[in-house]
């Protein structure tokens, strides 16, 4: 039992000191060319070694249709504070993310997380947080950036997929751009520091939902349907991680 607590311990060390250095060494990085396109796809092909530490082995599946799709709102589950590290895996060129205002504080990661070019908003602020679908599409159109949202609003610590909000969605309509799900395998409870092998996590980007005829209307509909068809995936690929790990 001392050895597993010892195992859990320096892999905690490991994390930390990793995410410290790789967070500093992309701050100076992007000094040198800041906000740019690419800054977070590159930070996050060093984020995405971190699972290694863990005992986890990250799979990513990309199927032909998303392969050079151009602008689009990525649509990930959110699971816990791992996604930062097993998430970074599928993270491509031309893609930020939106994160709240407040990140920029923390030391290190948050300067890293700004300089990088993700969107940062107030969600303390109504009125600018109201204002965060325009300004997320005006970046997309203007920067023809891929931004990479959390529907769910929240993690859902082994909840399951939680109801999709609908901000992801009005926010691809209105930059003019395709939805594209992305399904990983469940990690809660799957990530054990005391474990030596955790496994696998199987990240699928799912086809890309086109959202051109998409009105108020219908679109709770669009938004239902989508979580149906994320719901199902990520249920299939939880089995077959699963099964993997159970050989």
């Amino acid at each position: 039992m001392l050895e597993l607590s010892l195992l859990a311990v320096i892999r905690v060390f490991l994390m930390f000191l990793a995410l410290v250095v790789i967070c500093t060494i992309s701050i100076f990085y992007c000094l040198l060319r800041p906000f740019h396109r690419n800054n977070v796809y590159h930070t996050s092909r060093f984020l995405g070694k971190i699972p290694t530490f863990l005992g986890v082995e990250v799979e990513v599946r990309i199927p032909e249709s998303v392969k050079n799709i151009g602008p689009v709102v990525w649509a990930a589950n959110h699971q816990n504070s791992y996604d930062l590290f097993t998430h970074a895996n599928a993270v491509l060129p031309g893609t930020v993310s939106v994160g709240k205002k407040s990140l920029k504080w923390i030391p290190f990661f948050g300067q890293m997380y700004w300089l990088t070019g993700n969107i940062l908003i107030d969600r303390k602020n109504t009125n600018k947080a109201m204002n965060t679908i325009d300004l997320t599409a005006d970046k997309i159109k203007k920067d023809k950036l891929s931004v990479w949202m959390f529907p769910e609003g929240t993690r859902s610590r082994g909840r399951g997929l939680l109801p999709l909000k609908t901000g992801a969605f009005r926010t691809a309509i209105q930059a003019g751009v395709p939805i594209v799900p992305i399904c990983a395998s469940n990690q809660v409870g799957t990530i054990n520091l005391n474990r030596w092998d955790n496994g696998k996590i199987i990240i699928e980007f799912l086809d890309p939902i086109p959202l051109n005829d998409a009105s108020r209307e219908n679109l709770r509909s669009i938004v239902n349907e989508t979580h149906k068809l994320m719901y199902n995936k990520i249920e299939m690929l939880s089995i077959e991680a699963a099964a993997y790990h159970n050989k």
